[in-house]
């Protein structure tokens, strides 16, 4: 092949002079991709698929500048869909991974919430049977202390003394869920 030839591609390419140009040009295609990516597999890859899609467009290619320009223009392009696909993947891996913790969380924190309730339930029911009833009838019911001790029939002054017996046994066998 002329080097008039391998400026401009106006002939068919076959495989003599497609290994002339591969000759020519794969280090400038590697050294185009390499030093914008600064990483050697990935540069090596795109130049395959560079040469690869020259020799199997062979047939239609038409290539209204140097071989070498259009090589070269190629090399940049791949560059740029490879970082771009890579910031898309690595976005696409943080929402993968921001959404399974957050399910996760969401798990955990439904877990820790019924082993919690489990637990303030099993310790209610350990109360005295007074200290029971007011404890539920406030917090539960949500009666004032007034209609408590009118309920019950006792002193306001002894539904305020169950309440806080219930609340102060509720935190001393709840301190791991203490902050």
């Amino acid at each position: 092949m002329n080097n008039h030839q391998t400026d401009k591609i106006s002939f068919k390419i076959d495989e003599d002079s497609f290994k002339e140009i591969y000759n020519l040009y794969w280090e400038k295609v590697f050294s185009v991709c390499y030093s914008n990516l600064g990483e050697t597999e990935p540069a090596k890859g795109m130049v395959q698929e560079i040469f690869k899609s020259l020799w199997e467009r062979k047939d239609e290619l038409e290539i209204n500048q140097s071989v070498e320009r259009y090589l070269i223009r190629s090399a940049k392009f791949k560059v740029f869909e490879y970082i771009r696909n890579k910031k898309i993947r690595e976005q696409h891996l943080k929402n993968i991974v921001s959404s399974q913790v957050t399910s996760f969380n969401y798990t955990e924190n439904d877990v820790m919430l019924s082993t919690l309730s489990d637990r303030i339930s099993a310790l209610i029911a350990k109360l005295p049977n007074q200290c029971r009833k007011v404890f539920k009838m406030s917090r539960e019911d949500g009666l004032s202390n007034k209609e408590i001790a009118s309920d019950l029939l006792i002193s306001e002054r002894a539904v305020e003394y169950h309440i806080s017996k219930a609340v102060s046994s509720l935190k001393s066998n709840l301190t791991e869920y203490s902050f």
